[in-house]
């Protein structure tokens, strides 16, 4: 049987955690049979995509992904671009994408879902032609992940301490949401665009999101006073907010928003600078990627 070539591109910062033991777990638990191993750390913002793009165009196979759902941005885009099979290792801070899709976060769990080499395409996006894969939007918590991402306190509850400091002084701001031609105006909190069904954490702004029905989900949080925020959290922990009063949800494959300001956005949990217009639009079942085995 001939070997895939598959390469390891480890972020060491994401998520906090320690990884520099992660080529030797790979080594005691990977299915040599099948794979010849390499291993790529990432230095700076930016070094994922560069090592992922010059792996694609040689004779690597398969790619993994060691970290979060930013790391899986910069490499799944390279990956997709090239057609090649992208694997997860889950090391971020809410693993949004990994969760979704059934990726065990235990490392040597992982590395087996690798082993079997089960593949499914997937959806994937663009915003203002940047692609994503599992979350995108502006808002309330684009504004937090602009902060969040230089706050050396990583994870959920670290997240949750910034925001709620955060939130005393937000002002939702009304949006111009375009769907497939359909004009809604509404004044929000927060606008997600899902592909997958959740943030991270298991945090679910979309339950019933799919990676593979060819559609995007718009989220829209609402205005709302501060003493609804427990009962709009309970709600995204248990997969209930496409039943809240609090959350809209409009599905569509091509999106345009509006909004009064340039301001902050979020592309797969990392910030960006974006102007008032944003053009969203899915790319169908564009990217080939390793999941346990079964459908996402």
């Amino acid at each position: 049987m001939t070997k895939s070539n598959i390469l390891f591109i480890i972020n060491p910062i994401s998520g906090g955690k320690d990884k520099l033991k992660i080529p030797g777990l790979i080594d005691t638990h990977l299915d040599k049979a099948k794979f010849n191993a390499n291993y790529s750390f990432t230095e700076y913002v930016g070094h994922a995509a560069e090592i992922a793009e010059e792996a694609a165009n040689k004779n690597f196979d398969v790619i993994v992904a060691v970290g979060g759902d930013g790391t899986i941005n910069e490499i799944g885009t390279k990956v997709m671009q090239q057609d090649k099979i992208l694997g997860i290792i889950p090391f971020g801070s809410g693993n949004g994408l990994a969760r979704y899709l059934g990726i065990p976060m235990q490392a040597v769990k992982a590395i087996k879902v690798i082993n079997a080499m089960h593949l499914t395409r997937i959806d994937t996006a663009t915003f203002n032609e940047k692609n994503y894969f599992n979350m995108a939007g502006m808002g309330f918590d684009a504004h937090i992940s602009s902060i969040f991402a230089g706050n050396k306190k990583r994870g959920l509850s670290g997240y949750v301490k910034l925001g709620l400091q955060e939130m005393l002084n937000y002002k939702p701001e009304t949006y111009r949401i375009e769907v497939d031609g359909q004009v809604y105006s509404r004044k929000a909190f927060v606008v997600s665009i899902a592909n997958s069904s959740q943030y991270g954490n298991n945090a679910h702004i979309s339950p019933e999101a799919s990676v593979t029905d060819g559609l995007l989900d718009v989220c829209v949080i609402k205005s709302f006073p501060l003493y609804k925020m427990p009962a709009l959290a309970l709600d995204m922990f248990r997969g209930n907010t496409h039943r809240s009063n609090l959350v809209e949800i409009f599905q569509g494959k091509k999106i345009k928003i509006s909004r009064p300001q340039d301001a902050a956005i979020h592309i797969d949990g990392e910030p960006f600078f974006m102007g008032r217009e944003i053009d969203i639009a899915v790319v169908p079942l564009s990217l080939n990627i390793i999941t346990p085995a079964y459908e996402a």
